[in-house]
């Protein structure tokens, strides 16, 4: 765990957290998580109590022990939460991921055939994508 809070936000910033993260990120191919993120869902572990929400959060009962929430302005995915436990947020609310590295794969038979998170052929630099997709800008807000 972090000694320090950090700071996140939704894609349009309506959202805002603070929270003292985990150093380690586990994704998860349960059906709910792949239904919920449409691909792996990759979570960050923060303690409740260290933890200040701010903006238009919405919330849904996903299972009969959790919840997952979303700004209501631009629909980013915030966090799934067990019952009164933890907070699992999602690491791209947090520049750099918050400094965690995805050290835990769940459900890791369940990932899609083909699917190697450590052995990524392709690596294409900002720099790079954006050279040949002028109209994308990384950070811009409407």
């Amino acid at each position: 765990m972090s000694a320090a809070v950090q700071h996140g936000r939704c894609l349009c910033g309506a959202v805002t957290i603070s929270a003292q993260l985990a150093d380690e990120i586990s994704a998860c191919f349960c059906d709910l998580c792949t239904r919920w993120s449409g691909s792996a869902m990759m979570c960050i572990d923060a303690p409740a109590d260290s933890v200040t929400v701010s903006g238009p959060v919405k919330t849904y009962r996903s299972s009969s022990f959790s919840e997952r929430a979303w700004c209501d302005r631009c629909g980013s995915a915030l966090w799934l939460r067990d019952d009164g436990k933890d907070y699992e947020f999602v690491p791209g609310l947090f520049a750099n991921a918050g400094g965690a590295r995805l050290t835990r794969i769940v459900y890791a038979d369940r990932a899609p055939d083909g699917w190697d998170f450590a052995g990524a052929p392709q690596r294409v630099s900002r720099l790079e994508y954006e050279k040949s997709n002028p109209f994308v800008r990384e950070g811009e807000m409407p």
